[in-house]
């Protein structure tokens, strides 16, 4: 219950802050403000401070901002529409730039306490083209196929847009202050039993069965311990490491043994050949300290990451890369929320409020984004008939921007219900 609490809570926080921005933009153009809700329906709560009622509403979706003139015509001069195209213009984008702007506040916070996230290599796998490039950890990769990387998990973001095909790729990186290109085939080949382990000194345990593979066909388990390699005695998972690299998997039968729960057991399995396509090297998720500036820096570049992957969500979900099915609404929204708590509540407090403050920082850029998109009913809509009256420098007749708004206001409601329909079937399956 505290987990929905807390999600509803951050929501209508993201909420607070949109409708805030119209607030202050409308008063500062000196618009007549009727209402400041937050929430939506029967009122909790509310109060008249000079012209403007402040709300609170039951259902924790949604919020608004009523101001005079906004939808029909006022001869007031306090009326949104009495007002200069410019300044209508910055009431209506206040909104999503005020999401743009405590998304990068949270940046700010979430780096100055978890570091920022470079681009630097952390891991090269052995044998694969990165290692034969000459790629090392340390290295910070700034560009691959010619697509920029400005910090580690564009490097994910750029694999989800333009996946590898299994050709060359070329990969920029600094060393030293030196500046270095390669190119290697990304495909590697192998042969592979499908075990997963810890290649150091602890004992020889085996962490994952890949499904569908040999060994799992042979019958292995996650934490059986491998005591020997056709013969070889096998103590540490360092050992398995240094025993494959040795004696690589060729299609050769291997005989392995393992014990589980005290018994003794010896399989003979037969790798299989393997393909795939990769980078060779992890270079994604490595935080490291940043200085006051450096936080500064990386904050923006957080935001513009988030920004990027909301877009490149977009064109997924309109290219079908992405189905609508898996699009969330409000009860998503704070179902994820409230997972997210649950998820890491045992982890302690603080990265309780980390993985909030990261999920708050990625719904504040959607609302943004989303809001700025030239879509009838949204805030991207209005802004458009605006900026086509600042450039015709005359409105276009109220009528026709009504039926426009109102068009896309009823496939927005017809849409939005869908999802929620989809958001509760999740939950409960």
């Amino acid at each position: 219950m505290l987990s929905i609490i807390i999600a509803i809570l951050v929501f209508s926080f993201l909420i607070l802050t949109h409708e805030l921005g119209h607030f202050l933009f409308a008063k500062r153009a000196g618009i007549g403000v009727i209402e400041f809700s937050i929430g939506m329906g029967p009122r909790i709560v509310s109060r008249q401070i000079g012209e403007t009622l402040y709300s609170l509403k039951w259902i924790p979706f949604g919020g608004s901002c009523m101001m005079v003139g906004e939808d029909s015509d006022d001869d007031a001069e306090n009326a949104f529409n009495n007002k200069s195209v410019w300044a209508r213009i910055l009431v209506v984008a206040g909104g999503p730039l005020f999401n743009l702007i405590s998304a990068l506040i949270l940046s700010v916070i979430i780096i100055a306490c978890v570091g920022s996230n470079p681009a630097q290599v952390y891991s090269v796998y052995s044998g694969y083209g990165a290692d034969a490039a000459g790629i090392q950890t340390g290295d910070v990769i700034t560009s691959i196929n010619g697509h920029r990387i400005t910090m580690g998990r564009d490097i994910e973001l750029l694999l989800l847009s333009d996946p590898l095909d299994g050709g060359d790729v070329t990969v920029e990186y600094v060393r030293d202050g030196e500046t270095y290109t390669v190119t290697y085939d990304s495909t590697y080949t192998t042969y592979r039993l499908g075990i997963s382990y810890y290649a150091d000194e602890s004992e020889a345990v085996l962490s994952e069965i890949t499904a569908g593979t040999p060994a799992a066909e042979a019958g292995l388990q996650e934490g059986d311990v491998i005591t020997s390699i056709n013969g070889t005695a096998i103590a540490t998972g360092e050992e398995i490491q240094t025993y494959f690299a040795e004696n690589p998997a060729d299609g050769s039968a291997i005989t392995l043994t393992y014990e589980r729960d005290g018994v003794t057991t010896e399989t003979t399995i037969t790798p299989v050949y393997y393909e795939t396509e990769s980078l060779g090297f992890e270079a994604s998720y490595l935080r490291v300290k940043a200085s006051i500036p450096g936080v500064i820096k990386c904050a923006f570049q957080e935001v513009g990451y988030w920004m990027r992957y909301t877009l490149l969500s977009l064109r997924l979900l309109v290219t079908g890369g992405v189905s609508v099915s898996e699009v969330s609404g409000p009860v998503g929204i704070v179902s994820a929320i409230s997972t997210t708590v649950e998820s890491s509540s045992s982890d302690g407090l603080f990265y309780v409020v980390m993985n909030l403050i990261n999920m708050a920082i990625l719904l504040s850029v959607n609302l943004g984004v989303l809001n700025l998109l030239p879509i009838p009913a949204l805030d991207g809509g209005r802004l458009l008939f605006l900026i086509i009256e600042a450039i015709r420098r005359k409105p276009i007749p109220p009528e026709k921007e009504g039926m426009v708004h109102t068009a896309g206001f009823v496939l927005l409601m017809v849409f939005m219900v869908f999802v929620m329909f989809n958001d509760i079937v999740k939950i409960f399956t």
